[in-house]
């Protein structure tokens, strides 16, 4: 939950750093606690006080508690922390857990560079739940470039034996992190890690500033470095978890990162000094003196208080904190500008990381290795494409555009389903289907709702079962003899694009492919209810009355049609098709390359018409059947609006995502995301142009209709103007829309309308 502050919402801290201890019994001349500018810790005392950690409980329950956090995350950190002593150690996670139980789930662990760790130390983790992280660089040549004593004494040897008793203890080993050197060889330092099994790495830049640069043989030395280990690691089979790599390919798929080291989501971490002052982000420390400093102490501030500081707002801008090279940046959702602190130079931060040659070179690879092992094509949209689905419209080479990166889409979400649920009878059969008769396949692929029911699996709310339904049906259009069990649903089989078997018993059934037909293997050919499609001149679409995962909506679908019904939608939509036509003729290409399914909606309260699109059932438009066509034909016009939008934004980043703010919609009462307001103006830039044409044959209430959409719906082109969250490319599309609707803000109407539509 969000709570108002003296500038606008605040978001909860949700990970707090302990500095327990201020001095290291190691002398690392990369660390940036005592080698860089600020050097606060000569004045700090050496170990936190128990009423200090008793006061930071309770700031963080407080907090809890404010806010309805179900879970925080706890670092013990120094210096080095084990120096607390295990007394220490142990009251410190005591009071942590008194305080805490019953509000929240607390996440407890432990930084240490193992020098001391024993076993009485991890007796004691073990008891109060602390997960231990351990600083290793790599084999011994690698850990001792840096990682050593004050006498020059090599370290390696007593961190490689902490990290062994870990792994006697796997319920405690939470991971290793490495700091970069480039002077290093990765291929070594990767298998002296991956050789201690560790859950997962951080492979960590060095922390550096444009003002004190990194080390750099090379324009993209770091880059390349961490490209033969990303290369090696995907060879393996990926045999441990690597966060910064696990956090690109999320990051490349629209998910958060993993790290504050890249993404654009927002920072929600404080550090707590021994003394109890708050600190930013300590790696701020390589910027300059104070950098990292609040003002603010627990024993005065609350953390709310805490999170209204410039600097803590400065790390939650997402995009829009971001200087104007990374805002125009194509790897912008991956990298994030990199970290905060890497992109300070000469007091200020409004600059590219330190690191951006390297960040854009690795997301790079990432991104086009990944692309190459799942063979997807890379799919892309011209300015020129891009522009004209902009204007409202879009041919039928622009949605053919759309589609065919949908398919790749829907492919690549069923193998996941696969590789995540097995199925491997569906899967061998579906693999044959692709190999010879890709066809039919992709017949069976651009049905709507296997992406619908593809995300749902993965989510963990739908079966895997499914996949042999999509097999079956391939196998239908393929005409290959097959006998495969299928999911049942209610006593039916439902097949996509082929039709409904009836009879069928609940959960998995028996069924019989021959000659192109389906059949249940006790039941017969006649069990079959075909698919049902809506037919208007050259144009047909299926009318979706039986998918189980038609769902996806925000209204709920009809139940099956009765014959009297199905007539209806015929009827309606034939004289419907025949008004777009007629009438709104720019629009007909697209649809007819793009629309494939409509699905009846259950009608709504007496007088009011329904319809919805769904992002992750591309092609398909939902609606109620409305009581004349002319209306059927807005519906059509308004959602498919949705469709094409929600195709290009599974293409193209045009606005920050992770940007919370919600904006005033004109034509809704509640406040809407950026992405629903977004949504909602293209939507209602073809309800305007639909009554500004349908003014000139039936001028009331066409003319009224029309001011008064074409006013709300420049009102929320400005809205969004104005919103500073949109891309680069998002500026451009809504430029296009702009460049639509003034044209038709001179165009005359009655005086009443216009007055209405002010």
């Amino acid at each position: 939950m969000e709570r108002g502050g003296a500038s606008g919402p605040i978001l909860p801290f949700r990970q707090f750093v302990l500095k327990v201890h201020s001095r290291c019994d190691l002398a690392c001349d990369h660390c940036y606690v005592y080698e860089h500018a600020d050097q606060s810790w000569r004045g700090r005392p050496t170990t936190m006080s128990p009423e200090t950690i008793a006061l930071v409980a309770e700031r963080i329950a407080e907090h809890v508690r404010g806010h309805g956090l179900d879970e925080v995350h706890v670092v013990l950190h120094g210096g080095e922390p084990l120096l607390a002593g295990r007394d220490r150690l142990a009251s410190t996670a005591t009071e942590l857990r008194r305080r805490l139980d019953g509000l929240c789930r607390l996440d407890l662990r432990i930084h240490t560079n193992g020098l001391i760790l024993n076993d009485r130390f991890l007796d004691v983790f073990a008891t109060h739940g602390i997960v231990v992280g351990v600083s290793l660089d790599g084999d011994r040549a690698a850990n001792d470039r840096h990682r050593r004593y004050a006498d020059g004494r090599s370290s390696h040897a007593r961190a490689v034996r902490a990290v062994e008793l870990l792994r006697r203890r796997p319920e405690l080993y939470g991971g290793l992190l490495c700091t970069i050197d480039v002077a290093n060889d990765p291929i070594a330092v990767y298998e002296a890690l991956v050789a201690l099994r560790p859950p997962r790495v951080d492979f960590l830049l060095p922390h550096a500033t444009w003002d004190a640069p990194p080390a750099r043989p090379g324009p993209t030395a770091y880059a390349d470095w961490l490209v033969k280990i990303y290369d090696r690691w995907e060879a393996d089979g990926r045999p441990i978890g690597v966060r910064l790599f696990e956090s690109i390919l999320r990051t490349a798929h629209g998910g958060l990162s993993l790290t504050e080291a890249i993404g654009l989501q927002p920072s929600t971490l404080i550090v707590i000094e021994t003394d109890g002052s708050y600190e930013l982000v300590d790696s701020l420390k390589v910027a300059h003196e104070g950098a990292p400093a609040t003002g603010h102490h627990v024993a005065t501030a609350s953390l709310d208080e805490v999170a209204a500081h410039p600097g803590v707002r400065a790390r939650q801008q997402g995009l829009r904190g971001l200087c104007a090279t990374c805002r125009s940046c194509p790897v912008v959702r991956s990298c994030g500008g990199g970290l905060y602190p890497h992109r300070y130079r000469s007091g200020s931060f409004d600059n590219p990381s330190v690191y951006c040659a390297d960040l854009f070179a690795l997301i790079g690879h990432v991104r086009e290795t990944t692309l190459r092992a799942h063979t997807l094509r890379a799919h892309t949209l011209p300015a020129a494409a891009l522009d004209t689905l902009a204007s409202g419209l879009g041919g039928s080479e622009e949605v053919e555009r759309l589609a065919t990166a949908q398919l790749s889409l829907r492919r690549a979400l069923v193998a996941a389903v696969h590789t995540r649920a097995g199925e491997p009878a569906a899967w061998d059969l579906l693999t044959r289907i692709d190999r010879d008769h890709g066809a039919a396949l992709a017949t069976v692929l651009a049905h709507p709702y296997v992406r619908a029911w593809a995300v749902a699996c993965l989510r963990g709310n739908a079966p895997a079962a499914r996949l042999s339904n999509i097999a079956a049906a391939a196998a239908v259009h393929a005409r290959i003899d097959a006998r495969i069990d299928v999911e049942a649903v209610g006593g039916e089989v439902h097949l996509p694009t082929i039709g409904v078997l009836e009879g069928a018993p609940e959960g998995r059934a028996a069924l019989v492919i021959e000659e192109g037909r389906a059949r249940l293997r006790d039941g017969g050919p006649e069990s079959l209810s075909p698919v049902r499609r809506l037919v208007a001149g050259r144009f047909s679409v299926l009318l979706e009355d039986a998918d189980p995962y038609r769902d996806c909506h925000r209204w709920q679908p009809a139940g099956r049609l009765t014959v009297e019904e199905a007539a209806r939608w015929q009827e309606s939509f034939e004289q419907a098709w025949q008004l777009i036509e007629k009438d709104y003729p720019a629009y007909v290409p697209a649809i007819e390359t793009g629309l494939t399914a409509i699905v009846p909606l259950a009608p709504a309260d007496a007088g009011r018409e329904v319809s919805s699109a769904a992002r992750d059932a591309f092609g398909a438009v939902a609606a109620a059947l409305p009581a004349d066509p002319a209306t059927l034909a807005l519906l059509i016009l308004h959602e498919f609006q949705h469709v094409k939008l929600g195709a290009v934004l599974d293409l193209l980043d045009l606005f920050d995502a992770s940007d919370r703010r919600l904006f005033h919609a004109p034509w809704r009462e509640d406040p809407r995301p950026l992405e629903g307001l977004l949504q909602g103006t293209y939507a209602h830039l073809a309800v305007t142009d639909f009554w500004r044409v349908r003014r000139h044959g039936e001028p009331e209430p066409a003319r009224r209709h029309f001011a008064h959409w074409r006013a709300r719906t420049a009102e929320a082109i400005e809205t969004l103007t104005g919103s500073q969250a949109l891309t680069p490319l998002g500026e451009r599309f809504v430029a296009g829309m702009r460049r639509s609707i003034v044209p038709w803000l001179s165009e005359e109407v009655a005086e009443t309308a216009g007055t209405s539509g002010r």
